[in-house]
């Protein structure tokens, strides 16, 4: 199962794989990954540490090429710019320590030239939606780690586009906060409708935030399975103790090795 047809799909993955040369010594990143995503989905990308799930996500911004297979993001009616229509959320949240959070958030804007007060209002509008209103004109050391994240998502959606990718970007965090921010994320998401690719190598993260899951072997990556996460949204953190979410995260370990 590859997610959506690929007629309607917005992101078409289709045997892509990527290989590493250094040296004169070649390195196998990817193997071979199928992937078909609806737009507006959020799919949960899992796989150990080190299995190539950032060099997928690489593949999709256009800053990594891919040697077979193809990659196809859009649709004729609704065409793709990789310049224009990607946000980015790292693990870090990159703010630059000299601009206060709004202007922080604001960077992506500036770069692409887009209209200064319109855009400002926008930033405002994604500060209050993270929940930051009256945060706009700190500087990012005055933030605690997860506020610092939370803008961090402002800055990738603030130009407003199409996917956003996002790389482990809960994982430097401390599990109670890293909790929180999933809930926040759901909720943003819930408001925005992006199609968000979501890498971790957490499995309940993977299951508690995706309606749907891909599941990588260990390195060079193959896609070992590819399923919808039938869990009802609104999605709360006890949810985490039900046979249904036990279910799926049991499906992950068993397709890792490790059950």
């Amino acid at each position: 199962m590859t997610g959506a047809h690929a007629t309607d799909a917005f992101i078409r993955l289709e045997n892509v794989r990527k290989v590493y040369r250094t040296r004169g010594q070649e390195f196998l990143a990817v193997s071979d990954v199928t992937l078909n995503v609806a737009a507006g989905e959020l799919v949960s990308l899992v796989g150990p540490s080190g299995c190539g799930k950032t060099t997928v996500l690489k593949i999709l911004a256009g800053l990594h090429g891919h040697d077979a297979g193809s990659v196809e993001i859009g649709t004729p009616a609704d065409p793709f710019d990789p310049g224009r229509d990607i946000g980015m959320v790292f693990q870090q949240s990159l703010l630059l320590k000299w601009r206060r959070i709004i202007d922080n958030v604001l960077l992506p804007t500036e770069i692409l030239g887009l209209p200064r007060a319109e855009s400002r209002d926008r930033a405002r509008d994604l500060l209050r939606m993270v929940g930051l209103e009256g945060f706009e004109d700190k500087f990012p050391y005055e933030l605690s780690g997860g506020m610092q994240q939370r803008a961090s998502i402002a800055r990738a959606l603030v130009h407003d586009p199409k996917l956003v990718l996002m790389d482990e970007p809960f994982g430097a965090l401390d599990a109670l906060t890293r909790e929180k921010m999933n809930l926040e994320l759901l909720r943003i998401w819930s408001e925005s409708r992006k199609t968000i690719m979501f890498v971790t190598h957490s499995i309940q993260e993977a299951v508690f935030l995706g309606s749907r899951c891909a599941v990588l072997t260990a390195g060079p990556a193959r896609m070992a399975d590819n399923f919808e996460i039938d869990l009802p949204y609104p999605r709360l953190l006890d949810m985490k103790t039900h046979e249904n979410f036990g279910v799926y995260t049991r499906r992950i370990y068993k397709l890792l090795g490790m059950e």
